[in-house]
C-alpha cells in the first residue's frame, strides 16, 4: 500500500504541475478558453474575470500538485484534491456528452485532448485520488506545519509572478502554430482530387470514383447510374493556420503576404478598440521605416471597417491594414496589439506590445547580418 500510495502521489503531482505549468505560462490563452465556457453557458457577464480566473486556476493547479508530491499536509491537500477532481470529473463529463466547447485546454495547447479522452484521463486520476484520500491518516509529513505552509506561500508566489510576467510579454513556451521557426505554407503542391459519387437509379446503390477514373464512355452504365455528389480533396490546404487575410474588396491576400520572400512584419490587433493605443501609435513611425526600407508592414484586425478607418486616422498609421478572423488572430501571439516578423513563410521573431523593438535594433539584429553574408 505504501508503494501504492508513493505511485499515487508521483501521477497526480506529475500531471497537476504539467497542466498548471502549460496553462500558467499561456494565461491569456487559457483565458480564452474560460470566455468560451462563460459564452456556451450563457454568462457573458463573467467575462471580465477570465483573465483572473485563468491564473488563479493555474495556481492552484500547479500549488496543488507539487503539495501533493512533496507530501505536505496529507490530510488537508488529500480533501482539497477530492474536492478539486470530483468537480473536474463532473464537470468533463458534462463536457463530453454535451460538448459546449469542443477543447477544454486542460493541458492548454500542449496536448489536445477530447472531451471524451479528458473525461477518462479525470477517471483514472479519480482512483489515484482515492488512494491517496483513504491513506491520509496513515501517512507522515515530510516537513512540518510551518514549512509546509512556507513552501505553498512561495511556490505561489513564484508560479503567480511567473504567469503574470507571461501575460505582460509572451508565453515562455510557444505551443502554437505560430511560434518562431515554423514555416507557415506547404512547399511542394500535390494535384488536387476529385471524388464523383454515382448512384444506381434502380437500387439506390453508391459507388465513389476518382476523377476521371470512371466509366462515363459506357453508355449502358451511363443510363443506369445518375451523378450523386462531389467530394474534392485538396492536399494543398495547409493545416498549419487557418488565417485568411482579406482585403475591403473580399480579394484573398493570404499567400501573397505570409510567402513574402523579404522581411514581412504583421501587427495583429484583434480588436482595435480593446488593443494598446500608445503600443499602436508608437508602432506607427516603425512601420513607416519599414515600409521606406522595402520592407512589408500590414495590420491584421477583426474589427469593423470603420472602428479601422477612425483608428487610422486617429493615430496617424499609414500602413494597411487588413480582416482576418478573431480566433485566428488569437493564435497567431498572444497579445493585442503583438507584431510577427515573417520571410518566406517562415516566422522570424513575434514580440509582445510590452517588447515592441526600435526599428535600429531590428537593423542590427536582421537587416546587417543579412546584408554581411
Amino acid at each position: 500500500m505504501k508503494v501504492l500510495h508513493f505511485i499515487s502521489r508521483i501521477v497526480i503531482g506529475v500531471v497537476f504541475i504539467f497542466s498548471g505549468f502549460v496553462k500558467g505560462i499561456d494565461p491569456l490563452g487559457n483565458a480564452y478558453r474560460f470566455e468560451d465556457y462563460f459564452i456556451a453557458w450563457g454568462t457573458n457577464w463573467m467575462m471580465p474575470y477570465a483573465l483572473t480566473l485563468s491564473i488563479l486556476l493555474c495556481t492552484m493547479e500547479f500549488v496543488l500538485g507539487v503539495v501533493v508530491m512533496l507530501n505536505l499536509k496529507p490530510k488537508v491537500n488529500a480533501w482539497i484534491l477530492l474536492g478539486v477532481m470530483a468537480f473536474f470529473t463532473l464537470l468533463t463529463l458534462n463536457d463530453a456528452i454535451y460538448n459546449p466547447v469542443p477543447d477544454c485546454g486542460c493541458f492548454g495547447d500542449a496536448i489536445k485532448l477530447t472531451n471524451w479522452e479528458t473525461f477518462y484521463k479525470n477517471v483514472v486520476l479519480m482512483i489515484f485520488t482515492l488512494i491517496l484520500f483513504s491513506w491520509r491518516n496513515k501517512t507522515r509529513e515530510t516537513i512540518g506545519t510551518a514549512g509546509s505552509y512556507g513552501i505553498a506561500a512561495a511556490v505561489i508566489a513564484i508560479f503567480m509572478g511567473l504567469s503574470i510576467y507571461c501575460y505582460r510579454h509572451l508565453p515562455l513556451i510557444d505551443f502554437m502554430s505560430w511560434k518562431t521557426g515554423n514555416k507557415m505554407y506547404n512547399d511542394n503542391p500535390l494535384p488536387v482530387k476529385y471524388y464523383l459519387t454515382y448512384k444506381n437509379k434502380e437500387t439506390g446503390e453508391t459507388k465513389e470514383y476518382l476523377s476521371p477514373d470512371y466509366p462515363y464512355n459506357d453508355s449502358v452504365w451511363m443510363s443506369q447510374w445518375e451523378f450523386f455528389e462531389q467530394r474534392v480533396e485538396d492536399p494543398n490546404v495547409f493545416q498549419g493556420h487557418d488565417l485568411q487575410i482579406m482585403d475591403s474588396t473580399g480579394t484573398d491576400l493570404t499567400d501573397v503576404i505570409i510567402q513574402n520572400p523579404d522581411y514581412q512584419f504583421i501587427l495583429v490587433t484583434w480588436d482595435i478598440e480593446k488593443a494598446d493605443q500608445e503600443a499602436l501609435s508608437d508602432i506607427g513611425e516603425f512601420a513607416d521605416k519599414a515600409v521606406e526600407s522595402g520592407f512589408g508592414f500590414i495590420g491584421l484586425t477583426s474589427s469593423l471597417s470603420e472602428i479601422i478607418d477612425s483608428t487610422r486616422t486617429k493615430l496617424k498609421l499609414n500602413f494597411d491594414i487588413y480582416m482576418a478572423d478573431d480566433i485566428a488572430l488569437k493564435i497567431m501571439v498572444r497579445a493585442n496589439p503583438g507584431l510577427l516578423l515573417l520571410k518566406g513563410g517562415i516566422v522570424i521573431d513575434k514580440w509582445h506590445y510590452n517588447d515592441f523593438p526600435a526599428y535600429g535594433d531590428f537593423e542590427k539584429k536582421y537587416v546587417i547580418p543579412d546584408k554581411a553574408k
